[in-house]
């Protein structure tokens, strides 16, 4: 059905590729830090939402018109670099605010790294490409439905990394429930996660177009 073959083989590959430490990790564990457990699970549902926008454009075909253009590659690197890189600048000036003393703005809060989230990953033109890669293995040359075919692989793919998401941002919490009580341990996780916006921007900019 679907002309999806070896699905066993690609829910493994996919469980495996989620729990490789990675960006996406390394961001839902500082959220859950700052924020405890809601901040991580914003997170990682945001990071879910911005990879399905890069599936979604796998099945209908716009990542393969992202490899073809460079001229499409280009502008979607730049306005990702540049999106990450502000990001970045903004959490390293950020003031550092107390888990404890958090009331009504925990909802903008959460709000706004959802939102970052959903941005790192559908600005990052490496992820659309990575999908282009990685599904197409999985479907049939011959499938009838493929853009159904290709949709289908890339849900299984976000609820297995969303799952794993979810369990980083427990654990994260949990462990530092104390560090959330901190200004100065806050502020060095906004410093670490502002240097990490602005290093994967410079990661992204520096991405050689076809």
């Amino acid at each position: 059905m679907l002309g999806i073959h070896e699905i066993g083989l690609f829910i493994l590959s996919g469980v495996l590729l989620n729990i490789t430490p990675g960006l996406d990790s390394v961001y839902v564990i500082g959220r859950s830090m700052q924020m405890g457990w809601r901040g991580g699970a914003a997170a990682a549902l945001g990071i879910s939402c911005g990879c399905f926008v890069h599936v979604a454009g796998t099945a209908i075909g716009l990542s393969a018109l992202l490899m073809a253009s460079s001229t499409a590659f280009s502008i979607l690197k730049l306005v990702g670099a540049a999106y990450l890189v502000v990001t970045g600048l903004q959490m390293l000036w950020s003031r550092p605010v107390l888990v404890a003393s958090i009331d009504a703005p925990v909802r903008s809060s959460l709000s706004r790294v959802f939102l970052q989230g959903v941005f790192t990953n559908a600005l990052n033109p490496k992820v659309a490409l990575f999908f282009l890669a990685f599904l197409p293995q999985f479907v049939a040359a011959d499938a009838p439905h493929k853009p159904l075919a290709f949709l289908t692989l890339g849900l299984i793919f976000i609820f297995t990394g969303t799952l794993w998401c979810l369990v980083l941002a427990a654990f994260a919490a949990k462990a530092a429930h104390r560090l959330r009580r901190s200004e100065g341990a806050i502020a060095w996780v906004n410093r670490a996660l502002g240097g990490l916006f602005i290093y994967l921007g410079i990661r992204v900019a520096m991405l050689e177009t076809r």
